[in-house]
Order: structure tokens, then C-alpha cells, then sequence
């Protein structure tokens, strides 16, 4: 039986590769909001001489998205060398001694995704961390972790404030903006949460939304993340910081974006909102725009790596 499974695992894989090896620049658009036109991944990339930090909004399950983010990491190294930093909303502020461990190959794979508590998709990463480890750039573990959130969402900040000095370590001081204004609205105003912010489904009690502050749980997210940049860069101010979350914690310069510039104001970045769309590709830009700097529509007609 074990054999039988692993042959059957090895197949999907192999056609998981194949299927991204034949995407190509026919499988998404790319819009630049201040040039008003379409652009490369190479207009993207230089911008970035005069920014700090560039964030891509995917879409988790989208197969394109995850062929492109592997193309700009590539790029960004090309062009600023060990400048380059990766950081993700896929890994959490407690596993960040695991991801340097395994960075700096001291401990195998196999352990790894178990102690960093991989997702269930990192084969949609892993081209990513791989690539890191073999140039020898970091990895920073942005997120908090999931039980930081849930109780954030169950007892609101106060119990957060609680806890004992080390657990603090793993998400953003308290206390943290919570989101406002359309962000806010936008947030509530989702049903069941939708697929865009889906890492929410981690922390949600099994009975549902109750009286669980989905607004106190996200907001924690955005907060810690932004937090783990803002911190990186007081040690490392003059790295090109790549950072790779849902599109919900970055569209319309909410969330992380906006939280960031709390923590640092002095940080330039650029926004990437990446989805598919059924128009593709005859694209109406205009409906897009107000998404980031550059807007990536993606072929709905390619698989995606999962399905919700």
C-alpha cells in the first residue's frame, strides 16, 4: 500500500511541475496603475531601485501566481544580489529559528515542514525557500502564529497582554491597530470570510463566527506581519524585502501595507494585486486599478493547485 501511495504522489507531483513548466507570459496580463499600461515582471523589478519593499497579494490556490512569484524572486536577486529578502505571510514569528535551520541545512527537509507546521500547499512555496537556500538569503517568518490569533479573536488584546514576556516575542507589540474605516468594512463585510483571507479559518472556533472578533484576529495578522518587517529592517536597512501574502492583507493598501507604514513610515513600497479573472484577456483595466501599483490578471483557464 505504501509503495502504491508513493507512486501515486510521485505521478501528481510530476504533473503538478509539468502543468507550471508550460505556463508562459500567454497566462497573465500585467498593469502598471502609473504608467496607465500594460508592462513586464523586469518594469516591476526595476522599479523597486526606489523601494524598499514589494508586496504580492495572491490568490493561495492560484498556479500562475505561484509561477510568477518564483520569476520575480529570480529577478530581484538578478538585479540586487544579496540584497534580496523573502518574507511570508506562510510561516509564523515562532518558527523562525526551524526556517534559519534549514536555510543553513542543518537540519532535513522532512523535519522542517513538520516543525514549521508547513501548509498544506507548500509545494507552491517550496521553489521559493529552496531558491533562498541556495543563494543564502533570508527568510523572514512573518505571520503570528494561529493560537496567538484565535485567542486575540476569542479575549481581545487584553488577554494577549497576559500572557508571559516570551509568547509576546511571536506577534506584534500590544497594543495594535485594529482595522478602520473601508478596510473595516470591508473585513465585516465579508460572508464566511471568503477565500482571499482563508488562513482565518485556522483560528475560527469550530462553532463558527459566535462571538469570536474576526476584526481583533485579522488585525493581528496585518499587525504582525507589518511588525516583522519594520523589525527586520532596523538590523538590514538597505535590503529589498519581497513580501508574499493573500491579496486581502495588501489590495487597496489596507491591512499589512498600511500597518507597516505606522511602524516605519520612512519604508517606499509597491503593491502587486494578483487574481484571475473570467474577462481574461481582454481586460478592463480601469475596474483593477485602485487594487496597487501593478495589477496581475491571471488565465482562469489554468488549473489551480487546489480547489477551495
Amino acid at each position: 500500500m505504501n509503495v502504491i501511495r508513493l507512486f501515486i504522489i510521485t505521478i501528481l507531483l510530476f504533473l503538478g511541475l509539468k502543468s507550471t513548466a508550460q505556463i508562459t507570459e500567454q497566462h497573465y496580463r500585467i498593469y502598471s496603475v502609473k504608467l496607465a499600461k500594460e508592462v513586464t515582471l523586469n518594469d516591476i523589478v526595476e522599479d523597486m531601485t526606489n523601494h524598499d519593499v514589494l508586496f504580492y497579494g495572491e490568490e493561495h490556490n492560484d498556479s500562475v501566481t505561484h509561477y510568477l512569484e518564483n520569476k520575480v524572486l529570480e529577478l530581484l536577486f538578478q538585479t540586487y544580489s544579496s540584497k534580496t529578502v523573502l518574507s511570508m505571510e506562510m510561516f509564523e514569528r515562532d518558527v523562525q529559528p526551524v526556517m534559519n535551520e534549514y536555510l543553513t541545512s542543518d537540519i532535513r527537509e522532512k523535519n522542517f515542514k513538520k516543525d514549521a507546521r508547513a501548509w498544506n500547499n507548500y509545494r507552491d512555496y517550496r521553489p521559493m525557500i529552496e531558491f533562498c537556500k541556495a543563494h543564502q538569503l533570508d527568510v523572514i517568518c512573518a505571520n503570528a502564529a494561529g493560537r496567538y490569533s484565535n485567542l486575540a479573536g476569542r479575549k481581545g488584546q487584553k488577554a494577549l497582554k497576559a500572557l508571559p514576556v516570551e509568547s509576546k516575542k511571536y506577534f506584534a507589540p500590544v497594543p495594535y491597530d485594529t482595522a478602520s474605516g473601508k478596510y473595516y468594512e470591508k473585513l465585516t463585510g465579508l460572508s464566511g470570510h471568503g477565500s482571499a483571507t482563508d488562513t482565518v479559518k485556522k483560528v475560527l472556533p469550530v462553532t463558527g463566527m459566535g462571538n469570536f472578533n474576526l476584526v481583533m484576529a485579522q488585525s493581528l495578522w496585518d499587525a504582525t506581519m507589518a511588525y516583522s518587517i519594520a523589525d527586520y529592517f532596523k538590523s538590514h536597512p538597505s535590503k529589498k524585502v519581497f513580501q508574499v501574502n493573500g491579496r486581502f492583507h495588501s489590495d487597496e493598501r489596507f491591512a499589512v501595507v498600511a500597518q507597516l507604514k505606522k511602524y516605519n513610515p520612512k519604508l517606499r513600497t509597491l503593491v502587486i494585486s494578483s487574481g484571475s479573472d473570467e474577462t481574461f484577456p481582454n481586460i478592463d483595466w480601469k475596474k483593477h486599478e485602485y487594487l496597487g501599483d501593478y495589477i496581475i490578471i491571471t488565465d482562469p483557464k489554468v488549473p489551480t493547485t487546489y480547489k477551495e
